[in-house]
């Protein structure tokens, strides 16, 4: 840890430096979840500026600080130059009930400043007011953005919290005494993680109308399917970063979540606010590119994958039922991209299947509570009690899907389309060990809270899979 300085008063920024994240635009985001209304509110708010902004956010949202990241290096240097006696000042351009809620939760400052209804304190606004109570003595100044290298050039002392290498680098060539702390993950690498490329293995599903119509080998519908397939998998993810802006809360509360980008603060929030708008009109771009009916499936898509963000995953069944069709809607995606109609076997087939893989995703929530306090996952309308429910009824569904393929295997029209359907016929036993694996893993809590991911990662679950491909192929 660095040499002691009680004799210099340290004036410590909040957004970014004393934690992670951002505290305006936590609050901003929680005020577009409690009414996705307020956006039509926002362009008028700021007619008044930013400062103008941050007042009406503040009269509307108060946020819970308990979980928000601190920047554990800086936050425990602080603490040694406390316990030193040195004189600490947080001082910030969020609003002061913000900042007030900060300094009462780390008993670490002497004096707090905020933004209030007159000035926003940024910048050169932050350095006068610095200037003003140091009343023209040194001071030291911790920061981490570009927006505070005029204080940093005004103070004796530069401390660098969670920067990135180019602003560091420019400050240690202008500044003779700077101290670093937190240094910063790449935040390309981290916003790849946020967009969950993993997660896209589901949009496979947009393939499968091209392989039931046996055309996986027509060059050209194969094109097609994979321009569909990189389209919806990027409006997949820019859904995905409004999910976990929207979620962080409930996210710091979870025992694996809490890790994701946003939720631990190693991504600024304001990359996944640009990145979430850019990531979905690249998604329509492409789309324009396939029939126009894609085009609709994937408005269809992005709609119903933020009302499921913004409120129906915490209704109770219909989360599971809505995440069951969202599955079958990228199977009606990935027919309407090569205009190839989806029969009423397929669809009903991918709901059951998917309606009871949602369940397993409910019940392994659950089941991961097992020794916990908590009897309810953050977020959800579910608790232990559920449990039985849930199991009856996802079971039913599964059971259902494996009758639905096997009606199909029996209909006229299947046996027209294939050259040995009996051949179909084994793929029933094999459906059903799978599922019943899966199930097995589930209720005894040992399986992730993605059982499609875990079925496309797990050796057994693979091989059952690439035998059923096998088997398609051989009836064909």
């Amino acid at each position: 840890m660095p040499d002691s300085r009680p004799d210099l008063p340290l004036y410590v920024d909040l957004d970014g430096t004393l934690i992670k994240s951002d505290v305006t635009c936590e609050a901003l985001l929680l005020l577009i979840k409690s009414n996705v209304l307020y956006l039509a509110l926002i362009p008028f708010w700021l007619l008044r500026g930013l400062l103008g902004l941050k007042q009406q956010i503040a009269r509307r949202i108060s946020i819970s600080i308990d979980k928000i990241p601190y920047n554990g290096e800086f936050l425990d240097y602080l603490q040694q130059e406390k316990a030193a006696g040195r004189k600490l000042i947080l001082i910030s351009a969020s609003h002061q009930q913000y900042v007030d809620k900060f300094a009462e939760h780390s008993s670490l400052f002497d004096s707090v400043i905020g933004s209030d209804v007159e000035i926003n304190l940024k910048s050169q606004n932050k350095l006068q007011r610095i200037i003003e109570l140091s009343e023209g003595r040194e001071f030291a100044y911790a920061g981490n953005a570009s927006a505070d290298v005029p204080i940093w050039s005004a103070a004796q002392q530069a401390i660098l919290v969670n920067c990135s290498p180019a602003l560091r680098d420019s400050v240690n060539d202008s500044h003779a005494d700077t101290l670093l702390f937190d240094q910063p993950q790449s935040p390309v690498e981290k916003l790849w993680q946020a967009m969950r490329p993993h997660q896209w293995l589901k949009n496979t599903l947009l393939f499968v109308p091209l392989v039931l119509s046996h055309q996986l080998l027509n060059p050209g519908l194969l094109l097609q399917a994979a321009i569909a397939f990189i389209s919806f998998s990027l409006c997949a993810s820019s859904v995905y970063l409004l999910n976990d802006l929207l979620d962080l809360q409930n996210d710091r509360l979870h025992p694996s979540k809490y890790r994701r980008p946003f939720a631990s603060g190693e991504l600024d929030l304001r990359i996944g606010m640009l990145a979430m708008p850019l990531l979905l009109c690249v998604a329509f771009a492409i789309a324009l590119f396939l029939p126009a009916q894609f085009l609709v499936v994937l408005a269809i898509y992005f709609l119903l994958t933020t009302a499921y963000s913004l409120l129906l995953k915490r209704w109770f069944l219909i989360d599971v039922a809505v995440l069951a069709l969202l599955y079958g809607v990228r199977v009606i995606a990935g027919a309407a991209a090569i205009a190839v109609p989806p029969t009423n076997w397929l669809i009903g087939f991918a709901l059951s299947l998917f309606l009871g893989l949602a369940m397993i995703k409910r019940i392994a929530e659950l089941s991961n509570l097992d020794g916990e306090s908590e009897t309810s996952p953050a977020g959800r309308a579910y608790h232990v009690g559920h449990r039985r429910l849930l199991i009856a009824t996802g079971a039913s569904s599964s059971l259902l899907a494996v009758l639905i393929f096997a009606f199909y295997i029996n209909d006229p029209a299947t046996t027209r389309l294939y050259e040995s359907p009996q051949t179909l016929w084994l793929i029933c036993p094999l459906l059903l060990v799978l599922l019943v694996r899966i199930w097995r893993r589930a209720r005894a809590g040992i399986i992730d809270e993605d059982p499609v991911l875990f079925a496309a990662t797990d050796r057994i679950s693979q091989i059952v899979v690439l035998v059923c491909g096998l088997l398609v192929w051989l009836a064909i």
